[in-house]
């Protein structure tokens, strides 16, 4: 049973930080918000049949993070909307009070990508960024979009980045990173194409419902190891990605991980690239090691930021990847929102700093701020 709970009250306090949030996830009030955007057949067929999602049970999920709306206690708007809906309190709640140059839409729970009837989910992702273009970018001009993909069906996905590409305030385009496949075969390379063609990089934030069980032996017992699984999916996808080819076949090809944290990164390239020592002549298609691959093409973004016992050790995974390839990011409405104003509370010089906090994203997205 979902509780609305309590709200409390904002900070009196303004945080003068000038920065870039890489993660903001907008809701829609209901499911009517779209029916402007869809054509009348489907959204005949939505309210007649429902999402089909790849997974059961996908909308039911009961962890208790879910519960509410995986939301913060004081993301809920007064109006009684749900938390990220409503963009006078976004901007009273979080855009004003952080003093936020620009933040990038990641829309989540949408259900448009994840359709297993591929003709009614590719109308669902325009409908959504149809959505995303009134309802946040054309009130807010801080805020940018990512372009939602039919993942499943790359000649459509092809055609919506290519219906988006010329409006600039779309920054990017965003893939679940749960696939029918692992995302780095060749069926979603025309996707990869069309990205690299329109100067768009490739946004992939953890989560998603991809039909498979999240782990190699089937479905887990505690929301415990479902959150860690996260993690797993997203190392998995960076093997996929890197080992198939994809950034050797498109070379100048941004793609940009979101919330799995950050910290598993550089052992897993150690672990790569000493296979591929061994190995590469199961993959002479790649001319540079794992690692090469992954500090040239990949982005990601800080939160969850993980805290050792010793600061000092983050600092030096933060050396391995790069000052310049992490980005900030708050994860909001949800309820493990990073505060800016605490989240990176570490030893590394201040030009640095400013370069997570907004000097990345700037160039990463080519913000004009």
């Amino acid at each position: 049973m979902n509780v609305v709970v309590d709200q409390r009250k904002l900070p009196s306090t303004r945080q003068k930080l000038r920065f870039v949030d890489c993660d903001i996830h907008p809701s829609m009030r209901s499911p009517a918000d779209l029916k402007p955007f869809l054509e009348k057949r489907w959204w005949d067929h939505l309210t007649r049949y429902g999402s089909h999602a790849r997974q059961m049970y996908s909308d039911t999920i009961g962890y208790p993070r879910m519960t509410p709306a995986i939301a913060r206690n004081d993301a809920w708007p007064p109006g009684g909307a749900p938390p990220g809906a409503d963009l006078e309190f976004m901007r009273r709640q979080h855009l004003d009070h952080y003093d936020i140059e620009a933040g990038i839409l990641m829309p989540l729970s949408t259900r448009g990508p994840e359709q297993r009837n591929l003709d009614f989910g590719a109308a669902m992702c325009t409908a959504l960024n149809d959505w995303q273009k009134a309802a946040w970018l054309d009130p807010e001009p801080r805020l940018h979009g990512t372009i939602l993909l039919p993942h499943e069906d790359a000649q459509a996905a092809v055609r919506e980045i290519e219906r988006r590409a010329s409006d600039r305030r779309f920054v990017g385009v965003q893939l679940s990173p749960r696939a029918s496949e692992p995302i780095g075969r060749r069926r979603y390379w025309p996707i990869f194409e069309a990205a690299q063609a329109a100067d768009l990089p490739i946004s992939m934030h953890q989560g998603g419902i991809g039909g498979h069980a999240v782990t190699g032996s089937g479905w887990v017992s505690y929301y415990f190891e479902e959150h860690h699984t996260n993690v797993q999916t997203l190392q998995s996808l960076v093997t996929s990605i890197v080992l198939e080819g994809v950034f050797e076949r498109f070379p100048d090809l941004r793609w940009v991980i979101i919330e799995p944290g950050f910290a598993w990164v550089p052992p897993l390239a150690w672990r790569l690239d000493k296979l591929f020592e061994r190995m590469r002549d199961e993959v002479p298609h790649l001319t540079m090691k794992p690692s090469d691959y992954i500090r040239r093409n990949i982005w990601f973004t800080t939160q969850p930021i993980d805290e050792p016992e010793r600061p000092g050790d983050l600092e030096k995974v933060i050396e391995w990847i790069g000052y310049d390839r992490l980005m900030f990011s708050t994860d909001y409405p949800h309820w493990d929102f990073d505060d800016p104003a605490h989240a990176l509370n570490l030893k590394i010089p201040e030009a640095q700093r400013q370069r997570i906090l907004r000097g990345n994203a700037i160039d990463f997205y080519k913000l004009a701020v």
